[in-house]
């Protein structure tokens, strides 16, 4: 499988790693981009196991909840400049579309776009604002929790990161250990709220990378396979340290692991964590372009 200059550039941005290196792992790799990340790793290249996707968009993640209702909303909508983002008008824009969202419970965006707002529809309230604001206004992706418990919302850096957790068995007083929690998620990326929800094929990629890690290490390399295989085992548990919410230790108090924090509290149904843009490429022609003269290089060397 044939690769571009692109391809390169996409790896090195979510790796962390070289462009020489990213060519050679996506050579060895035929191409193929998660196999190279994969590749890049096991060699000990990728600077972290976990890089956000590049951030390019511009917008704002918002966040709206209806304590009466039980409902909570977060929401991204994306404009064309970061100045256009931080001011007041695309901010009301944001909020007056998550309150729709909260009252009407659109399945998708398509179905957001046709509810009612302002006397007209939002599409409508849309292409008014793009008229008003001069750039084009997007409605990317909403998230709903519907609930008897509590939700609670965390928005950092004026809508760069938003949060959104869900709460049950919620006891009177917990709400600043709750929000807490929101500041947790959106400091330390969890992807996963206990172990049990790791799924098995997540955890034996895991191994795998990790045993042609140590297999790499000339410290290890000499080990029998069951020494390794033993070891990889106690490396587990940092992983579920690191992704798992409950197993964290807490931010403010590193002391104590956010089980500990939440005791009995309340109890930690889901969450949500966005990165406005994240995903989302801006065009880089110049840098594209400067690795596709690069890679040429590459190939007649």
């Amino acid at each position: 499988m044939a690769f571009t200059a692109k391809d390169v550039m996409t790896l090195r941005d979510k790796s962390g790693a070289g462009m020489l290196d990213c060519k050679k792992a996506l050579t060895d790799a035929d191409g193929d981009m998660e196999k190279a990340a994969e590749l890049l790793r096991e060699r000990g290249i990728a600077k972290a196991v976990k890089k956000e996707s590049r951030i390019a968009a511009e917008g704002a993640v918002g966040a709206y909840v209806c304590a009466k209702c039980g409902v909570g909303v977060l929401l991204e909508i994306n404009c064309e400049s970061d100045f256009v983002s931080k001011g007041d008008k695309f901010h009301g824009i944001v909020d007056a579309v998550a309150k729709v969202i909260a009252e009407n419970k659109p399945a998708d965006v398509e179905a957001l776009l046709a509810c009612p707002l302002d006397g007209a529809t939002v599409k409508d309230y849309i292409t008014n604002a793009t008229a008003v604001i001069g750039e084009k206004i997007a409605i990317r992706r909403f998230e709903i929790y519907a609930t008897a418990g509590k939700v609670e919302t965390y928005i950092h850096m004026g809508g760069k990161v938003g949060v959104m957790v869900e709460a049950t068995d919620f006891t009177a007083g917990s709400e600043e250990t709750l929000h807490d929690v929101a500041l947790q998620i959106a400091a330390s990326k969890p992807s996963y709220v206990t172990e049990a929800e790791v799924p098995a094929e997540v955890i034996e990629k895991e191994k795998e990378i990790m045993l042609v890690q140590m297999q790499n290490d000339e410290k290890n390399a000499k080990k029998p396979k069951e020494i390794l295989e033993k070891i990889v085992m106690g490396k587990i548990g940092k992983f579920y340290s690191e992704n798992c919410l409950l197993k964290q230790a807490f931010v403010k108090d590193d002391s104590q692991t956010v089980e500990q924090v939440i005791g009995k509290k309340f109890k930690v149904v889901r969450f949500v964590r966005w990165e406005m843009g994240e995903g989302i490429e801006k065009k880089q022609e110049n840098l594209q372009d400067e690795v596709a003269k690069q890679v040429e290089a590459m190939k007649k060397n």
